[in-house]
């Protein structure tokens, strides 16, 4: 069987083997033909409307030393920012004007941020209507459930890598069983739960990517982001090589024919490095973008990456923007909160 015909079977069946995803990864004259294919699954099973969720970027500060990140907690020469609770439910508040639907908390992993402080900002934004998504990093089960029970309906954790050994190169003095038990503790506690990988790290390999999209479907993931790794300055991979978005695009179009009904993101990452990047991952099984709604000071100072794309815009004009190129392509802003429909399910 020829990798054309592995990727209609994916497209039928859903299921791939480990030999069979690399066999596909490795082949660059099936490209067109897998994005088409992904784009046609997404289109199949979620639909055209993409979902905008408002990202609130509330603090810079990390108790973690991962390698690839520019906010860890050994880079010194960036300015540490922590928005006050007030601050983020303001944020929030101006997200519901720009007529999102769900707001996305992302911070390092700041301990000044208690389970009493987060339950207090998150049952705050319910009070607007929003679905709220956390991406504050890994925590207790005690944590995690009084999250959701003051109202948080997705959480974000990616795994990166599931190559045991090359996370722990990365991630210093973190736990691979950890971040496993993290995301079982989510899936328990009946948030949707999102993970993904970063693409290009240096020494990932070809089969250990395939292996992070078998682990996305035998975890059941409801989202997954991800995104070509982008070298910071003053991080540990500042001189290394960076993945490409080609390489990125592939790993998502393999997912989405795996998982066809979860909910994909179009990366900030692609777009920064190619100004169509948003639109390549949307026309190849992308249906979620998450326009940064922070005040322009305090997003500039969230660089997890260099170069980060639409730093010089307003949220108002990264809302026009974004929504002019999802029209673009003809496709339409979703006016639901986005939650993952399975098969059968007629529920948002």
């Amino acid at each position: 069987m020829n990798n054309k015909d592995l990727i209609e079977k994916a497209q039928t069946s859903h299921n791939l083997s480990k030999e069979e995803l690399i066999s596909i990864l490795n082949d660059e004259s099936v490209n067109d033909f897998l994005f088409s294919a992904a784009d046609k699954t997404r289109e199949k099973y979620v639909g055209n409307a993409v979902h905008l969720r408002g990202l609130i970027e509330f603090s810079n500060i990390c108790k973690c030393s991962c390698k690839y990140c520019g906010i860890q907690k050994d880079n010194h020469l960036i300015k540490r920012y922590r928005l006050d609770i007030e601050e983020i439910i303001s944020l929030a508040r101006e997200a519901k004007l720009y007529g999102y639907k769900t707001v996305v908390l992302q911070s390092g992993e700041d301990a000044f941020f208690t389970k009493e402080k987060m339950c207090s900002i998150i049952s705050e934004i319910k009070k607007m209507d929003f679905a709220v998504t956390l991406s504050i990093g890994e925590k207790t089960y005690e944590e995690y459930k009084a999250y959701k029970d003051a109202g948080a309906d997705r959480y974000l954790l990616r795994i990166e890598t599931t190559d045991r050994n090359l996370y722990r190169a990365m991630h210093p003095g973190m736990s691979f069983e950890n971040r496993i038990r993290c995301l079982k503790d989510l899936k328990t506690l009946g948030y949707e739960t999102g993970t993904g990988c970063l693409v290009g790290l240096p020494g990932q390999t070809t089969e250990s990517l395939a292996e992070d999209i078998l682990f996305f479907k035998e975890i059941d993931a409801d989202m997954i982001g991800l995104g070509p790794f982008i070298p910071c300055e003053n991080t540990p991979l500042e001189r290394d090589k960076g993945g490409t978005l080609i390489a990125a695009l592939k790993v998502m179009a393999l997912t989405r024919l795996l998982l066809p009904d979860i909910n994909i993101p179009a990366t900030t990452a692609m777009e920064t490095l190619n100004p169509n990047g948003r639109i390549s991952a949307l026309q190849s099984g992308a249906n979620v973008v998450m326009p940064n709604v922070t005040d322009n000071e305090h997003k500039k100072l969230y660089s997890i990456y260099p170069g980060k794309a639409g730093l010089g815009n307003s949220p108002e004009e990264y809302k026009n923007t974004i929504t002019s190129k999802i029209e673009s392509i003809g496709r339409v802003v979703s006016t639901g909160y986005g939650f993952r429909r399975r098969e059968g399910d007629s529920s948002d």
